[in-house]
């Protein structure tokens, strides 16, 4: 039996809560490893938490300036040659590979082999085994919370652990087109929050933002994303699921709460695009070097008024765009001098971050709100959703 063969049957057999255990095994009998570790990304993206047994002797380490970090944005395998005396190939490499899942970026296996030469003849079965070891991860996560717990930098509010629960991922990733999201603040978020599924023909996109603050706010979405669910597995058209929604939303609150909801169904093949716009959030679309917002007739809210009528619009997304989602949050985040963040400085972002892969641009573009909002404390959640199209 090959050792990669080996390396999947015991991760595939380990129970959930030991997979590290198990790797770390066959990569120190099969590869002779000198060591092992996994982080995974924490919930704002900001530094990559070890997945450890408490008390935790290892240190998170930096997405943006780390070894670790650069394997995790470019989602290739690092090398690093580590301080040796001799300075030739017989010194011990790191090898640094992301763990990712059908593009949703989850950590960094980080495997330390005794020499250069020998990393390189078996860079490849690595690679494979850290992509083994997250598709295990996701399936373990049923069963344990270890890697949940690892992902906290800090305690999530309960209405954030309810969020996070509800979402799809954070990226993926298909032929015809690349996704990521990201909410802040990430360890409270209450209200803002997205959902996508895809078939072999269509992506349907959700982006939601409920109104009102904390736990309340968090029902209320997590009532409408699964009434929007359960229409959409019905199999019903995109107007439908809005009006199913809308009439479970206003069923429970009676119009004193209602959800705003940005839908779009999108045929693979073609790029046509169908879309339901009830309420706040926006979207913006970079074409050709070029941003512009995507108008729509507005619609109301879900819940808003008992048994509303939806009506779908469309357009046409082409290969090369890039297509950004952002909540009120985003768009209505004032600066120091009372200029809105959707004014100019949310476009200039979008070109400022054109180079970036979808995964990356929700973050940088949040990062840059940061910079405009100054020391101005934000009373709102925040929410950007980066669609790629590429097509067929």
């Amino acid at each position: 039996m090959n050792r990669l063969v080996t390396a999947e049957r015991a991760l595939r057999t380990a129970a959930p809560h030991q997979l590290l255990d198990a790797v770390r095994r066959v990569l120190t009998d099969q590869y002779a490893a000198d060591s092992v570790e996994l982080y995974l990304a924490d919930y704002g993206l900001t530094v990559l938490q070890p997945v450890s047994v408490p008390p935790h002797t290892l240190q998170p380490v930096s997405v943006h300036n780390s070894p670790a970090g650069r394997a995790f944005g470019a989602q290739e395998p690092y090398v690093e040659t580590l301080p040796g005396d001799s300075g030739d190939s017989g010194d011990a490499v790191r090898v640094h590979l992301p763990v990712t899942v059908r593009g949703d970026r989850l950590g960094v296996l980080t495997v330390t082999l005794p020499g250069g030469e020998h990393a390189d003849g078996c860079l490849g079965e690595l690679a494979e085994i850290a992509e083994v070891l997250g598709h295990e991860v996701v399936v373990a996560e049923r069963d344990t919370d270890v890697y949940l717990q690892a992902r906290r930098r800090d305690r999530l509010t309960l209405a954030a652990e309810m969020q996070w629960q509800l979402l799809p991922g954070r990226s993926c990733s298909r032929p015809e087109y690349e996704l990521g999201a990201q909410l802040e603040p990430a360890y409270a978020i209450f209200g803002d929050n997205f959902d996508w599924s895809a078939t072999a023909d269509r992506l349907s996109l959700y982006v939601t933002n409920g109104m009102g603050e904390g736990i309340e706010a968090s029902l209320l979405t997590n009532l409408a994303i699964n009434a929007l669910r359960n229409a959409r597995r019905a199999g019903l058209p995109l107007a439908d699921q809005a009006a199913l929604a809308d009439q479970a939303v206003y069923a429970h609150y009676r119009g004193r709460c209602y959800l705003s909801v940005l839908m779009l169904d999108i045929e693979l093949a073609t790029g046509r695009v169908r879309a339901v716009d009830a309420g706040s959030p926006r979207l913006l679309r970079l074409r050709r070097g070029a941003v512009e917002r995507v108008p729509f007739d507005a619609q109301l809210p879900l819940g808003m008024f008992e048994e509303t009528d939806y009506v779908a619009q469309e357009f046409v997304v082409e290969p090369g765009d890039r297509l950004v989602f952002v909540s009120d949050g985003v768009y209505d985040a004032g600066s120091p001098g009372g200029e809105a963040y959707g004014a100019g400085a949310l476009a200039r972002a979008i070109q400022s971050t054109r180079l970036l892969r979808a995964a990356e641009v929700p973050r940088a573009v949040l990062r840059e709100l940061s910079g405009h909002r100054g020391r101005t404390v934000p009373d709102d959640d925040a929410l950007v959703v980066c669609l790629d199209w590429r097509g067929r």
